[in-house]
Formats: structure tokens, C-alpha cells, sequence
């Protein structure tokens, strides 16, 4: 619900945006922490133009996991051939109908948005023999692929999810994915090239408000 961007709307409401603008209309946002407040501002949805629901994670079970599963068994998920799960913390321009295209032409069981590089946040040094600096490197650039936290979900995926949910602090990313890659389930890449926030940390909520005025998302031209 942080205000973000000229016009200081929450960033819940870029990323509701985002999936209307790809025809993605059946939204249910899983809410913990002062879930009233976002149920006041965004009601069922009818103002975006989706159909907005709600589940309010349960509290002996944490974790993002256990809250898809808990969302999926009260019937705030219903049962679909494609379920795309987007962070609420998380910004990007992701083009989400060329990444549903990808899940489909690859038969995927489930698809991964991945980033190439990461800018390490901090510098980095090399010493050499004596224990002497040989170079200093200013936040370099790691050749990696970076998860960003979207994915497409199918149904051998959301099946593995249900079996697993009801660990503590069963998580998504750490345990569904290398749970599915155990089972030898497809998982396909898609590589977006837009820059992505994860709007975490002070500097990165910065970054983002100060990008945002700059240059307004594609899918939100009203910001201009």
C-alpha cells in the first residue's frame, strides 16, 4: 500500500493495472498484515475493472506457499489450468501475455520469470598476495539469471503446492520450485528486459518513485 509515483497511488495498484492491461481479470489478493486497509481501498475491484477477491493468510501458517494453498482451499483461487502468481512487493512492466504465450507453446508445468544480471548493491575488491588489494570493482555486474519472484503456475504445480502447504514458512521460491525440478516437471525461463524493483528497502522505494515520474509504466499512460 506504499504511495508510489506522481500521483501517489499504492503500489498494489500498478500491479492491478499491469494485469488488466494483459486482459488478466480474475485477481484474488492474498493479504496478511493490515488487510482491512487494502480491502477499503480497492473494494471488489470494480473501479479497475477486474473482479478483485480476498484471503487473509492464516496465522499459524507463514510463508508464500502456505498462503497460495489457503487462499486455493477456502475458494478465493478456483481451480484453473493457469494460475499466475505476481508479488505484491514487486514492480516491472512484465509483458505478461508474451509470458503465458511462452507457458503454452512449451507445454510448461510451470513457467519462471527470470532477469539476465545483477548490479551487486555494494563494491567489490580482489586482494592479491600479501594480503595487498590488486583492484576495486564499484558494484559490478554479476552475469546471472535473477528470479524476480512471477511465475505461471499449471495444474501438476498447484497440485505439488497443495501437498506440500502446511510446513512453517513454506515458501514458493525456495521450496515449490526445486520440489517441482526434483519431480522432473517442466519449468520454463521467460527472460524479461524491463528493470525490476523489489520495493523492500528505502533505496529501492527511491529508485522506483523517482523512475515512475520519469518515465510512467506503458500500461498506466495516464501518469504522463
Amino acid at each position: 500500500m506504499i504511495p508510489i509515483g506522481p500521483k501517489k497511488l499504492p503500489l498494489l495498484a500498478y500491479v492491478i493495472s499491469l494485469l488488466k492491461h494483459h486482459d488478466v481479470n480474475r485477481i484474488t489478493l492474498l493479504t496478511g498484515y493490515r488487510s482491512e486497509d487494502v480491502r477499503r481501498y480497492f473494494g471488489d475491484g470494480r473501479a479497475y475493472g477486474v473482479d478483485l477477491r480476498y484471503s487473509e493468510d492464516a496465522e499459524d501458517q507463514r510463508g508464500s506457499l502456505n498462503a497460495l494453498a489457503n487462499a486455493m482451499k477456502k475458494g478465493a483461487i478456483s481451480r484453473c489450468d493457469e494460475l499466475l502468481v505476481y508479488y505484491g512487493d514487486v514492480f516491472v512492466d512484465l509483458d505478461l501475455t508474451g509470458m503465458l504465450a511462452t507457458h503454452r507453446s512449451k507445454a510448461a508445468d510451470a513457467t519462471l520469470v527470470l532477469s539476465k544480471g545483477y548490479v551487486l548493491p555494494v563494491g567489490e575488491a580482489k586482494v592479491g598476495r600479501g594480503g595487498l588489494v590488486a583492484s576495486v570493482h564499484e558494484k559490478p555486474s554479476l552475469d546471472i539469471n535473477v528470479t524476480t519472484g512471477c511465475m505461471v503456475l499449471g495444474p501438476a504445480a498447484v497440485r505439488q503446492a497443495r501437498k506440500m502447504a502446511g510446513a512453517e514458512n513454506t515458501d514458493l521460491m525456495a521450496h515449490l520450485l526445486p520440489a517441482l525440478l526434483r519431480r522432473r516437471l517442466r519449468v520454463a525461463a521467460f527472460y524479461t528486459r524491463e528493470p525490476w524493483y523489489d520495493v523492500g528497502t528505502v533505496s529501492s522505494f527511491e529508485k522506483l518513485d523517482r523512475e515512475i515520474e520519469r518515465r510512467p509504466p506503458s500500461f498506466m499512460p495516464s501518469l504522463a
